[in-house]
């Protein structure tokens, strides 16, 4: 039965209307961001500029599709400020300052991210925390992350292609990333590593294995195709480049890849995974994570709100971290700011 949403009392403690609660995790937000300005500028020009992580775009939205799909349930809980949560956001915030102050945009970004999602626990509490569980988890994905393995990725990719070539009766020699052929030398470069497609890939298999999936079996079995597919769909798109060299010459084969090659590529590796895994969907978006029921009946979130605090204090104590962090952020980093 839906709960009234005005201030109510629970023993000793007065619990927040939702107004109230999302006024205060609204100035949280606010100040974080404010605060972790310069890595959100970052990401923001990354997400825009970089083919490599254009997807990203599409991760607000998303993110707020699930929160929004789950708005019934949570009018049904109390917010309750918790102040553990204050421990998730000192955490983030220590990674955004060491990013910031040892130059690895990586953490910072992460960092960010992290300190933004951390408001939920310390405002709205455990029981709203574990309801919005995916969409809080799924901003993991606004952080531009894959450059990393972008050299691991060119190596497979160029051993898979060898392999290719010599099961399809091509005289070819491989050297790192170099493929030497009769009719040309390919070089698998890093836009031909796949990494962009295989993050891309990653983020939609994450959001279809949480809201189609109930059986953990069959989201891990999902995500492996999700990791795989893309990896030997790219060697067999960077294959069939040097297929058709032998025919049409590799300036002209590099001119076909390229007009193959790009999210018209992707979309086709999706179309055929999620064609596959469709008939095996078990719900749908809407019955997405934990539901009420499921989380009255955790001993787990009783013991853990039994650590409810007062919105105030909690939110003074919030800004009080990030005030501190911004001081190590500027004592530590010279080039802050």
């Amino acid at each position: 039965m839906r709960r009234d949403l005005h201030l109510q009392s629970t023993g000793s403690e007065t619990l927040p209307s939702w107004k109230q609660a999302l006024t205060g995790i609204a100035l949280l937000c606010g100040a974080l961001f404010v605060l972790t300005l310069r890595e959100w500028g970052e990401m923001a020009w990354q997400w825009w500029n970089s083919d490599s992580y254009a997807h990203i775009l599409l991760v607000p939205p998303i993110v707020l599709w699930l929160i929004w799909i789950r708005r019934e349930a949570l009018a049904q809980t109390d917010p309750r400020p918790w102040w553990p949560g204050l421990a998730l956001l000192g955490a983030a915030l220590a990674l955004w300052v060491i990013g910031r102050a040892s130059g690895l945009n990586l953490l910072a970004h992460a960092g960010a991210v992290a300190a933004l999602a951390s408001s939920v626990p310390v405002v709205l509490g455990p029981r709203a925390t574990a309801l919005l569980a995916l969409p809080l988890g799924f901003m993991v994905f606004l952080v531009p992350f894959g450059e990393e393995i972008v050299w691991p990725m060119q190596i497979v990719t160029a051993r898979l292609v060898i392999q290719l070539a010599h099961l399809s009766g091509i005289d070819a020699a491989l050297d790192a990333i170099h493929i030497t052929t009769p009719f040309g030398l390919f070089i698998v470069a890093e836009a031909c590593s796949g990494v962009k497609f295989l993050i891309a890939m990653i983020a939609l298999g994450v959001l279809a294995a949480f809201t189609g999936f109930s059986s953990w079996k069959r989201r891990i079995v999902f995500l492996l195709a999700c990791f795989i597919v893309p990896i030997l769909a790219n060697a067999v798109r960077a294959w069939g480049t040097i297929y058709i060299a032998q025919f049409i010459g590799a300036e002209r084969a590099g001119g076909v890849d390229h007009l193959i090659y790009g999210w018209v590529f992707f979309a086709v590796v999706v179309a055929i995974v999620l064609g596959l895994a469709w008939r095996w969907f078990e719900r749908t978006p809407d019955g997405a994570g934990w539901s009420l029921a499921e989380l009255a009946r955790s001993p787990l979130l009783a013991r853990l709100e039994v650590f409810a605090a007062p919105l105030l204090i909690v939110l003074g104590a919030a800004i009080g971290l990030g005030a501190i962090a911004a001081g190590f952020a500027i004592g530590l980093s010279p080039a802050y700011g």
